[in-house]
């Protein structure tokens, strides 16, 4: 390919990133892709316009628009879709979840191989495993500060707008813990002293896995980002109350198990505090 990349590419490449360190790792990721001609994906990062006023911003911004649309620029508007309840959860979950884990989170898009889909063209933004069992991590916050602010995200098909996004994550945890939290969910017997059970870990994970364990212990941060104007705050309500009503103790229970008892108390200090907010709002 002779002299590759020229002198005048990597003069454009370094103006663009402005001492900016995640841009050039994007490009490097974005043009090493196996399936397209790397000069051609370097191409495409060149010809973007050049932007004078506060360039590192500027310049991560039309990179990752340009990164998005050649992911997914033969898809249906039912993709998207998709996209965004995906990306969505990977973006605003508080802890990295393995795609099995978010499988069992998001329950109606929660088909593996789906979410990998979603997920797989995305290497250059996202660390995605060969394996359904690792974590999905996000290499930069960048990318998320960017995917979730209209005003840089400009294209509607990539925007991942964070309240509603929250509630949908809320949900799927108050659904989550309604359909498997149950009493003495790892078959312990009652009256059992956990520091005397054996392999405790064990019991952990076949009985409550990842999903659960998220739900119960990150669904009230959710529930703080909803605010009453969004959609569906009646059924929010509803969940809740049926939470409160059904679920309650074996959730303390299962925070007991995995040694974050703690947290309920944090939890319910912000369950009171949102009431108190809505409460304010309506009265």
């Amino acid at each position: 390919m002779g002299d590759w990349p020229s002198a005048h590419e990597i003069d454009v490449l370094c103006k663009k990133a402005a001492g900016f360190f995640i841009y050039a790792s994007t490009v490097v990721k974005f043009v090493a892709s196996q399936h397209y001609p790397p000069d051609e994906r370097l191409a495409l990062i060149t010809s973007l316009p050049q932007d004078t006023f506060h360039e590192g911003k500027s310049g991560i911004d039309l990179l990752y628009t340009q990164v998005l649309e050649q992911a997914f620029h033969d898809v249906d508007q039912d993709f998207y879709l998709h996209f965004k309840s995906v990306v969505g959860a990977v973006l605003l979950i508080s802890h990295p979840l393995s795609i099995n884990a978010l499988s069992d989170l998001l329950g109606d898009c929660g088909v593996p191989s789906k979410i990998y889909s979603a997920l797989r063209t995305l290497h250059s933004l996202l660390l995605v495993p060969d394996t359904m069992k690792d974590p999905v991590h996000i290499f930069h916050k960048s990318f998320p500060d960017f995917l979730t602010h209209q005003e840089r995200c400009k294209d509607e098909r990539f925007f991942v707008n964070p309240l509603v996004h929250h509630q949908k994550i809320l949900l799927s945890c108050l659904n989550t813990m309604k359909g498997r939290l149950k009493r003495d969910i790892c078959n312990l017997g009652r009256y059992t002293f956990l520091n005397e059970v054996e392999d405790l870990a064990t019991h952990r994970s076949a009985q409550i896995g990842d999903a659960l364990w998220y739900a119960c212990r990150f669904w009230t941060h959710h529930l703080m980002m909803v605010p009453s104007s969004s959609p569906n705050f009646e059924e929010v309500q509803k969940e809740i109350d049926g939470f409160f009503t059904n679920h309650f103790l074996f959730w303390i229970e299962v925070l007991s198990l995995m040694g974050n008892l703690n947290i309920g108390v944090y939890a319910l200090n912000d369950i009171q505090q949102w009431y108190m907010l809505v409460s304010c709002i309506f009265f």
